[in-house]
């Protein structure tokens, strides 16, 4: 019988289930992305569909679907099991050891939030005031396919409604707080949401992490608007876009993400058609949220109000996407005192257009500057030059630069060569979407000589099996541990094979018969290449040998060591004759 692993491999294709996260690009038989866990211009990470595995050449990290899983989520074996097999349709046996691995405390709290979830739905559709809270939602303008859709619920004005479902379902106290559903007061526990329209949040596989909670009826004046799950296991708010898990496809088709700040503005964009759209929930774009977008796409469309002039965290989140390499443009409809939501109700086409019409992040900060301030007086242009030169400052392109520094002239009516001066004083303050990231990024594995040379040569009998014939035993123990046990494998499993690649069952293996694919290497000279590297390899090791020898030597002469000495003497003098063949051998 096979395992729940075994099956999930067999119906998963691994290109799709990372195409999910990261746009990857056909690179001949495999495809490759700049590798999501270091920062890289090139792409090194590849993924090779016949082999159902993937490799970064960079960082060196690798493996199949699953170990991709568990690092890009952060997350363990029995939880990257659960969302895969719910991905695939495979379902866990009861008792199979799989399933129990998946009974840690994540899953637990996962569970616990989906029923949540669900008390919530049930009263916002069979409740007294829930029924209420239906009509108004719908008043609101939200059509009530997208009320189901994105499982809008209601939470009883009550302090043990939820606590004593989620208890009488298994689930202790210490859980539920866990959760982020209950806070403990002196007098015990009681629920967190209560008398609240309830908006659940999901993850990147649209399982309940969190929920966000507006009050609805009977508000008191010391209850704050909204209530939201606080930071738990499962719920990081700095890590988590409300709606990405419905809108990741349509960001990569669309090559596009529009970023608004409500739920309600998600909800109601996307019944007007407009898919592609998240919301940083109220906050302002944060680094773990950029390389969530970065994933996907490069080019972000702001959908909420910005402070030109103060230095809001708005003004911040723009910045670390700009220093990410992303391009910022700005949708803005006819009224710019509604949200989008209020837009949409109004008439969603505006919405629409002006998505699709969103300005650059420069244009949108050039007009407005200039809407702002008069750029007649001595005042006004100070304004809006405080305004627009840490902007330009910010550009990398020269000539982009001075195309606006020479548009900002013309609209100041100043010298160009005294915004110049300005702008040299302008300090920018240092942005990395690596900042403020709870998982280091993967180092870049820096290899000695010798390990390169060993996977080059890999590499060539991997992609040219006949060179195999090459690799005697005297060859062979020149290698590294792990070396000999790839080259021995391959040896064997190459012989006879004709040109065919037979790689190694093991990981390494795998990966080398990835490297081989995507090197580019002349068949004609593979023969040749192979004996340089077998030559290069020997010479250094002799070399490595040579120079503990000679300091042997020098320990055994200090210490009068007459035998020693002349053992230790011959053993040099032989290993000086290996290395002047090897050097000839270069030369033949």
């Amino acid at each position: 019988m096979r395992s729940p692993v075994e099956e999930i491999k067999e119906r998963l294709d691994i290109v799709e289930v990372i195409g999910q996260y990261i746009k990857l690009t056909k690179a001949g038989a495999n495809y490759k992305a700049p590798c999501p866990f270091h920062s890289e211009k090139s792409g090194s990470f590849f993924v090779s569909p016949a082999k159902q595995i993937w490799h970064c050449f960079g960082c060196q990290k690798g493996g199949d679907a699953f170990s991709f899983i568990k690092e890009i989520e952060g997350v363990e074996f029995g939880d990257a099991l659960r969302i895969l097999a719910a991905k695939a349709g495979v379902e866990l046996a009861p008792l199979s050891r799989e399933f129990v691995e998946l009974k840690s405390e994540r899953s637990r709290l996962y569970e616990a939030s989906e029923l949540a979830a669900r008390f919530f739905e049930k009263q916002l559709s069979s409740s007294k005031i829930g029924l209420e809270a239906f009509d108004y939602l719908q008043k609101r303008g939200l059509p009530k396919e997208s009320i189901n859709t994105w499982r809008i619920g209601y939470a009883p004005d009550s302090w043990r409604a939820l606590l004593n479902f989620l208890t009488s379902s298994g689930y202790s106290d210490l859980e539920i707080e866990k959760a982020g559903l209950s806070v403990r007061g002196n007098s015990g526990s009681f629920d967190r949401f209560r008398g609240r329209i309830m908006f659940p949040i999901f993850d990147f596989y649209s399982e309940v992490v969190g929920f966000g909670g507006r009050i609805f009826k009977n508000s008191r004046d010391d209850e704050a608007k909204y209530v939201n799950t606080p930071s738990t296991i499962l719920y990081d708010k700095s890590r988590i876009l409300y709606g990405l898990d419905k809108a990741k496809l349509q960001i990569r088709k669309n090559d596009a993400c529009v970023i608004v700040e409500g739920y309600t503005d998600v909800i109601m964009s996307a019944s007007a058609g407009i898919d592609n759209v998240v919301s940083s929930s109220g906050t302002a774009l944060t680094p773990g949220q950029l390389k969530l977008i970065k994933r996907l796409t490069d080019n972000l469309i702001l959908g909420y109000d910005m402070d030109l002039a103060g230095d809001t965290a708005n003004k911040r989140g723009i910045d670390l996407a700009l220093a990410g390499g992303f391009n910022v443009s700005v949708a803005r409809p006819p009224y710019e005192d509604k949200d989008p939501a209020d837009v949409v109700l109004q008439n969603p086409a505006d919405w629409v257009a002006a998505v699709k019409n969103a300005k650059s992040i420069m244009d949108y900060y050039y007009e407005h500057s200039f809407a702002s301030s008069d750029a007649q007086s001595a005042g006004g242009k100070k304004a809006i030059a405080k305004i627009l030169l840490p902007r330009i400052k910010q550009i990398p392109n020269a000539i982009e630069q001075a195309h606006w520094l020479q548009k900002l002239s013309q609209g100041l009516q100043v010298r160009e060569e005294d915004l110049r001066e300005e702008l040299k004083k302008v300090r920018l303050e240092q942005y990395s979407m690596g900042a403020g990231d709870d998982r280091p990024e993967a180092p870049v594995i820096k290899k000695n000589r010798n390990q390169l040379l060993e996977e080059r040569l890999l590499v060539l009998v991997l992609k040219f099996p006949q060179t195999a014939v090459l690799l005697d035993e005297e060859t062979i123990s020149f290698f590294s541990a792990q070396g000999k046990e790839t080259l021995a494998g391959l040896k064997e499993r190459n012989q006879g094979q004709g040109t065919e690649v037979v790689g190694a069952e093991n990981e390494v293996g795998k990966v080398l018969s990835l490297q081989a694919e995507i090197e580019s290497i002349n068949e004609k000279d593979a023969m040749q290449e192979v004996k340089f590297h077998i030559n290069e390899i020997k010479k250094s090791q002799v070399r490595s040998t040579l120079e503990r020898v000679s300091y042997e030597l020098n320990q055994a002469e200090r210490k009068k060591d007459v035998q020693g000495s002349q053992k230790l003497h011959e053993k040099f003098n032989q290993l000086s004759k290996s290395i002047q063949k090897l050097e000839e051998n270069c030369k033949n």
